[in-house]
């Protein structure tokens, strides 16, 4: 996104949140860069200062260790001839301020009255461009003969030497400011045009596109990792979509043609000579292919309620074992009647935290499915736990399902060209892995040499305080 827009453009740029906080940076390195540069005068004028006090001290010691006036008066005329480069000045008085040596004309104004401490009064002093005014830090003192002595130096050096700091402490203060300001503008640049690609992947999202995919630049920044969580998202409403378009298909496909059987035997029925026995006949027919549809649409519901994880909040820890025990007990009439022999292994409690009515429904899926595609032989449900995790597994002798196979079974209304005769709607495996996601665990299909091992791996929970589980209802398989 260009920053130079006309008109409306920069009112929005201006409204961005990354031209307030590149706003916000440019204050914030402006304040830290002026208070940086005070200090740094400061410090360095009041360095010249003490070193300028220093020199006039170690001076006047120097002049104080003369022990005769006549020596005195000669060190001062050595000192103050003209020529030396040292910006000193002296000069020596008698009572009466009348000047006896020095290259002062006359004691100055500002120390009119004579006490010992620091002044600082302006002299003028020829030069090449004409007279110029000059600041001079002096200190005075009075003798034991009641003479005065004054002792300072020029401040002209000193003075060019700050004024040359602050000319350079200005200049690097601006060019601190425009880099500053360069590098808000980068900033700002940077974040918008990040934002400005999600606001356009989304944006062809909204018109339908669904393939989009927020592009990363890699370096695994905040944006990087916005950017994988909005595609993750995305994925998974691709997913959702895709299924539901496959429901809605499914759902077309599949209960047309009981719905036209349906519609066809009533007509039939109403075409025929009027007949009691044909009526009640036909009304228990029809009433068969209703539960069929309501199986349908329950297990439909059941699914799409693992998949929302709306009863998530409900789960408590229950003992896995009793629950397989209890769908065990309510299968084993149905086993008997296909004279198959149904086992149930499982020797300790094995605790999950999740939702019975569901966990149960998938167990009982599970189990039915064997007890259906079992010719003959036996059904082994059976119960495992380790230190993380709960293993239900329903073992079988029927003819399995092929390895290339096995995933796409856990799909909705999917059914094998084998058990196309068999009732069902293909909605069971499909619940299995719904009730599994919900629980953040996992269904697999496995070979058992012969026949199929279905598993259902959970995470495992703690034992909980009261280990008595309450009976479990019975339920019907969503198949």
């Amino acid at each position: 996104m260009a920053l130079a827009l006309p008109g409306a453009d920069i009112w929005r740029f201006l409204h961005t949140n990354a031209f307030r906080i590149a706003a916000v940076y440019f204050v914030l390195f402006a304040v830290s860069v002026l208070a940086l540069l005070i200090f740094f005068y400061v410090s360095t004028a009041g360095f010249l200062e003490r070193q300028i006090e220093a020199t006039v001290d170690a001076e006047i010691r120097g002049l104080q260790e003369q022990h005769d006036f006549d020596g005195l008066i000669q060190v001062i005329h050595e000192r103050s001839a003209p020529g030396r480069a040292d910006n000193m000045l002296y000069l020596l008085t008698d009572p009466e301020l009348n000047p006896l040596a020095g290259n002062l004309s006359q004691w100055p104004r500002e120390a009119h009255q004579v006490r010992p401490g620091w002044f600082l009064f302006p002299i003028q002093v020829a030069t090449r461009n004409g007279p110029e005014t000059h600041n001079v830090l002096c200190s005075v003192f009075v003798l034991g003969n009641n003479d005065h002595l004054l002792v300072g130096r020029d401040l002209r050096d000193a003075a060019e030497f700050r004024n040359r700091i602050l000319t350079t402490l200005a200049w690097s203060g601006l060019i601190a400011l425009v880099l500053g300001i360069a590098g808000g503008a980068v900033m700002t640049r940077n974040m918008l045009n990040r934002v400005e690609v999600v606001a356009k992947t989304t944006e062809q999202i909204i018109r339908g596109d669904f393939a989009q995919r927020v592009p990363l630049s890699g370096s695994g920044d905040e944006f990087d990792q916005l950017g994988s969580n909005l595609n993750v998202m995305l994925d998974q409403i691709e997913r959702l979509m895709t299924g539901m378009r496959q429901v809605t298909d499914n759902i077309a496909h599949d209960l047309r043609t009981p719905l036209s059987r349906l519609r066809a035997r009533l007509e039939v029925t109403l075409l025929e000579r009027p007949d009691a026995a044909r009526y009640a006949e036909a009304l228990r027919e029809t009433i068969s292919e209703a539960d069929q549809l309501l199986g349908t649409f329950n297990a439909l519901l059941s699914i799409a309620e693992a998949e929302a994880g709306s009863r998530r909040d409900t789960a408590t820890v229950l003992d896995l074992t009793t629950i397989a025990r209890a769908v065990a007990e309510l299968y084993e009439p149905v086993a008997e009647e296909k004279g198959l022999v149904l086992r149930f292994d499982a020797p300790l409690a094995v605790n999950v935290r999740g939702d019975r009515h569901l966990l149960s429904q998938a167990i009982a899926n599970l189990l039915d499915n064997a007890l259906k595609y079992t010719p003959s032989g036996e059904v082994v449900l059976s119960v495992r736990g380790d230190e993380s995790s709960a293993r239900v597994a329903v073992a079988d002798s029927g003819p399995g399902i092929p390895a290339d196979r096995r995933e796409a079974v856990f799909d909705r209304f999917v059914r094998l060209e084998g058990s196309r005769s068999t009732p069902g709607n293909g909605l069971g495996l499909s619940l299995v892995r719904a009730v599994a996601r919900l629980h953040d665990g996992t269904a697999t299909l496995e070979d058992n040499n012969p026949g199929l091992r279905a598993v259902l791996t959970l995470p495992r929970a703690p034992e909980p305080k009261d280990s008595a589980a309450p009976a479990l209802p019975a339920l019907a398989p969503s198949l």
